[in-house]
Parts: C-alpha cells; structure tokens; sequence
C-alpha cells in the first residue's frame, strides 16, 4: 500500500553539521506538531557528501522517527544540487528549505505556512542577523542590486528559510548556486511572491560555509539569470546591442584614424597601456558572453538527458520512486495541494 503523501516537506541540506545535528534534530522534532499532525510533516536531510559523522548521525535519528528522511551524497556537490536533490525526493505538496546550523528557527514555519495560504513562495527575512559586518554588509549590496535589477524586491535573498508551492519549484531546474533566485524565477513564472520577518541565531558550532569571497560568484549568478529571465527565446538582442555598438565605436574610430592621416599626414601612435586596458576589457566581455552560452549549453546537456546535478550515496527511510511519482501524479491530478497558474 502507498503511504499517504505528507502535505509539508521540510528540506534540510547539511554539510559537516556534525556538532549541530543532535540540537538540529531535537528542535525540529519539537516543531514537528507545530508544524502539521502526524503523517502531514516530513523531513528530508541531504548529507552532501560530509567528511564527519553528520551522515551516522542523521541515520541514528532517522531509526528513531519514521517521518525523517536521510539521503547521502557521493560527494560535496554544493547548497543548490544538495537542496535540489532533497526536492526531488520529497513528496509534500509545501517545500519548506532551511539550513543546518540552527542559525534558522523551526519554530517560524508555522507563521510562514500561514502566510503562504496567500500567496506562493515566503522567503524569509532575517531582520536581525546575528552575523558579522563581512558578512552583513555586502549581503545588503547585493540584495539590493538583485531587487532592483530583477524587480523582485525582498531584503534577505540570502536567507535559506522559505516556503514553496511544489509547482514553483518543479517549474525550474537549479544549476549552480542559483537556490537564493528562487523567488525571481516564481515571480517571471506568474507567482506570488512574499517576505516575513524570521529569528536569526547566532552560530554555535563550526564555521560559516560562506564568506565575503562568494560576493563574485554571486553578481555572475545574477547576471545569469537575468540574461535567462529576459533574453534566453532571443539571445540575439542580448547580445546584439553591444555588439552593434562596439562595430559603430570601431568603425568611427577607423574613420578618425583614415583622416589623420589624409589631413595631417601623420600616425597616430597610441600608447601601449591604452592598448592593453581595451584589449584585456574586450576579452573580458568575451569571457562574460562566453560563459553566458555555455549556461545555455549545461542546461541543455543536463535536461535533454534527465541527467542530475548531484549522485546519490545511500538513503535512510526514503519512499521509492515509484512511491513518490504516484504520489506527485495524485497532487497534480486534482488531489490535495493548491493548483498552479494556468500556462498559456
């Protein structure tokens, strides 16, 4: 018989948590009832590829509560294929994310399920984070650069704690470190998107997976998804524009150097820096544009395969496949679950 699918998922990626996980499996099993009644709630832990006992640990509370869920991955393949890969083996009809080091609190997800009646993904806001300035302050550049290019606005893109529709998240494949765009993506697809103030602890065991060295990765990340949000039907005026535009600046500047030379018989030797600064800026934008079509090109590689961004070790209490693709056909046949906007 197929158990009865769960109406919340609760995805926890964790990479080398071992110090935190025996507080992180006692304070969700203490939200659990807060959350939703037996058999309504179930936790998914994605151990992506720890060096420690995060995985024993995780499989020692998984015989202990029948609703937790443990899957182990081959190798550390990063936050998003972790998270991905936890998505993929839920079956709730709510995706609930949160991180493992308990600086997120269980105990908001009930108000955040409220919320979401309303509307289709809630990201959390950590209103008082309890982080250091490194960290705080090019997480509000950057979040304020990304409302503004996207026009999404929310304060705390960052913040792993949010809730989804399943459809918002089955619509879209996460590559790279593309989880914290989430909210962009739910919003290009027709989606309503909110913020809730969220508690913030301070970290208490191990050190921050982040630091101010990813700031790079995320500028390149969101230029990736605007350049997929708004050109990925027609690349060409993306690309199109500039490249008009350096032709125009390149043909003028033939122009000026043609009549130097007819008008004053001279030529015009210019400095060698000068040449190297537009040189190595052209090939950075080549660089940029370069990488833009290779997006393209794994994206492709990936889904015309069905291949994954992550491989799975070993599991503990998971449904199989065929359990969970029942279950997924009865949510979006008219079962239980809210009913995805209409695509034309």
């Amino acid at each position: 018989m197929i158990p009865k699918a769960p109406r919340v998922s609760l995805v926890v990626p964790c990479y080398d948590e071992e110090e935190s996980i025996p507080s992180l499996v006692d304070t969700i099993g203490e939200s659990l009832p807060a959350i939703g009644s037996a058999g309504e709630v179930e936790v998914v832990f994605v151990d992506d590829g720890s060096g420690d006992r995060t995985f024993e640990l995780l499989s020692e509370a998984a015989a202990k509560h029948p609703e937790f869920r443990v899957i182990r991955l081959r190798r550390n393949f990063g936050q998003t294929a972790a998270l991905a890969c936890g998505i993929d083996h839920s079956r709730g009809e709510i995706i609930v994310a949160m991180d493992a080091d308990l600086q997120n609190d269980p105990a908001d997800i009930p108000a955040m399920l409220s919320r979401l009646e309303e509307c289709d993904v809630v990201s959390g806001w950590r209103r008082d984070r309890q982080d250091g300035l490194l960290r705080r302050l090019p997480s509000n550049l950057a979040n304020r650069l990304i409302s503004r290019v996207s026009g999404v606005s929310l304060h705390d893109y960052g913040c792993t704690l949010k809730a989804y529709r399943r459809w918002v998240l089955e619509a879209n494949t996460l590559y790279g470190e593309m989880h914290r765009f989430i909210p962009i993506y739910a919003r290009w697809a027709g989606g309503r998107v909110a913020e809730m103030e969220v508690r913030h602890h301070p970290r208490r065991w191990g050190r921050s997976k982040y630091g101010i060295g990813r700031t790079y990765k995320v500028l390149l990340d969101l230029l990736t998804v605007t350049f997929l949000g708004g050109y990925s039907t027609k690349p060409i005026y993306f690309f199109g524009k500039p490249g008009i535009g350096l032709c125009g600046v390149g043909l003028l500047s033939a122009l000026a150097f043609v009549l130097q030379f007819i008008l004053k018989r001279t030529w015009v030797q210019p400095q060698t820096l000068s040449l190297l600064a537009v040189f190595l800026f052209t090939l950075g934008v080549q660089f940029l544009l370069l990488g833009l079509l290779a997006e393209l090109q794994i994206r492709t590689y990936h889904e015309a395969q069905g291949k994954k961004t992550y491989i799975v070790r070993e599991t503990r209490n998971l449904v199989d496949g065929a359990e969970r693709n029942s279950e997924r056909s009865r949510i979006h046949s008219g079962g239980a679950g809210p009913e995805a906007p209409p695509t034309h």
